[in-house]
């Protein structure tokens, strides 16, 4: 396994996470989810992003 497939995987488990961490939060309601869930949404689209990225620089490894 490559460094840069292994990079992808991580990054797509990060993003599952962010996604249990942010439903798990607005299913419980009360204070923190009023406090944390926009920090909670940013953080998965930022680790979506990053996931995103590298899996078009694997694609155009993979082509080239």
């Amino acid at each position: 396994m490559s460094l840069l497939t292994l990079l992808v995987v991580l990054s797509l488990v990060g993003v599952v996470a962010a996604l249990i961490w942010g439903v798990g939060s607005m299913a419980h309601g009360g204070s923190y989810d009023r406090e944390h869930s926009e920090q909670i949404m940013f953080t998965r689209i930022a680790i979506q992003a990053v996931a995103f990225i590298l899996i078009v620089v694997a694609v155009i490894y993979a082509i080239v």
